[in-house]
């Protein structure tokens, strides 16, 4: 079996999202376990696997409520990653060809996957239940890490993190204006490795 991550740093890896079949959900993510457990498949590339569900109120055939788990992402599967900058196409070619599966999402073919990010990733954890809203988590980055900012006045400049606030989930990353170093104080979901 797969090592699970601890929900309180759900973080500390990226979770990307594959495409599957209607109703292979839970075969891909059977084969996926499979292929980690015989080391088919890094454990330390691919950590986990999760097909989020909630529950939901149906009525029997006596008309009484009755809990019934339903999938969350119908025909999607989310893989907490660590993926290397060298060597990601071997473990990427593995799960692409799995029976199944469709794709990564987001991504072409050949192209390295993109991970959604983390709002999005806490968002659909919270409405599964896995997560309870607003509970923090552990910073992606590392003091020292080159990052590329993704939206607001500063939008594709490169910088290096400075500091990390966990508390307040943002960075301070040093930009270079004018060929000096200036501090931004931006959020998690602004940036990206490089």
């Amino acid at each position: 079996m797969c090592r699970s991550s601890v929900w309180g740093d759900f973080m500390a890896k990226e979770w990307y999202i594959i495409q599957v079949f209607t109703g292979y959900e839970q075969k891909v993510e059977g084969t996926l376990n499979r292929m980690l457990a015989s080391g088919e498949i890094d454990n330390n590339v691919l950590i986990s696997v999760k097909n989020p569900t909630e529950v939901i109120l149906v009525e029997d055939k006596n008309n009484k409520p009755k809990e019934k788990k339903q999938n969350l992402l119908p025909a999607y599967l989310m893989l907490e990653m660590d993926l290397p900058q060298l060597g990601w196409k071997d473990t990427c070619t593995k799960i692409r060809r799995i029976q199944g599966v469709s794709g990564f999402c987001m991504t072409k073919p050949m192209e390295r996957p993109r991970p959604i990010s983390a709002s999005e990733a806490r968002n659909i954890f919270e409405h599964a239940g896995d997560l309870k809203p607003g509970k923090k988590y552990r910073a992606n980055f590392s003091i020292g890490d080159r990052v590329t900012i993704t939206s607001g006045s500063f939008s594709g400049f490169e910088g290096v993190v400075e500091t990390i606030n966990e508390e307040k989930e943002k960075l301070v990353v040093i930009v270079h204006i004018f060929n000096r170093p200036t501090p931004v104080d931006i959020s998690y979901d602004d940036v990206e490795k490089i």
